[in-house]
């Protein structure tokens, strides 16, 4: 892809819609995990903003093309590519957070009881770096067509939902033993 074909509206229809399947990609593995979980005795917290954040991210998808159809932007292709760089890297750090958290993964905050919380992988370094790769592509993916209005409001609606998002996940976390003990006990 040269750089007239991302900053065009079809090339970034196209990159969407590739971060679009990578969410339905994301729920499916969140579903078979979320059952792993309530299997094992799994607790769940935070319902009450669960709602709210699954609209907010499926209206980011769908603002970011809205703003970038309506505005008709000027794109220049150092912004698409930069922002670009940064979606893939995004990506990166949340399916190696996927990968390292393994089964205990999920979109929601289910705690097994007797499961140590997980400090390998990007987990060393952060505690949350899923969220990281949140907030990063919230403000790049729209970026890369020059939807700075999706970017900033989905940046400030989410940094609300992460504040509550972090209080109901640290205070789950805390409850849970420091000793690791086996998954599949």
């Amino acid at each position: 892809m040269d750089g007239a074909a991302l900053t065009g509206l079809t090339g970034f229809v196209i990159v969407v819609a590739l971060v679009a399947v990578e969410r339905l990609a994301e729920l499916v593995v969140s579903q078979r995990n979320a059952s792993w979980s309530f299997a094992r005795g799994g607790i769940e917290t935070g319902r009450e903003h669960y709602p709210f954040m699954v609209v907010l991210h499926t209206g980011f998808l769908a603002a970011m093309l809205v703003e970038a159809f309506v505005r008709r932007p000027e794109v220049p292709a150092a912004l698409a590519w930069s922002m670009l760089a940064l979606v893939v890297a995004s990506q990166v750090l949340r399916w190696w957070c996927i990968t390292v958290l393994g089964q205990r993964w999920n979109t929601r905050v289910i705690v097994v009881p007797g499961l140590a919380p997980v400090r390998s992988g990007p987990y060393r370094f952060l505690s949350h770096p899923n969220y990281v790769a949140v907030v990063v592509e919230g403000a790049a993916l729209p970026l890369v067509h020059a939807s700075w209005i999706t970017a900033v409001t989905f940046t400030v609606l989410n940094a609300a939902l992460l504040r509550e998002r972090l209080r109901v996940e640290n205070a789950a976390l805390a409850a849970l033993p420091t000793a690791k003990v086996p998954d599949d006990a």
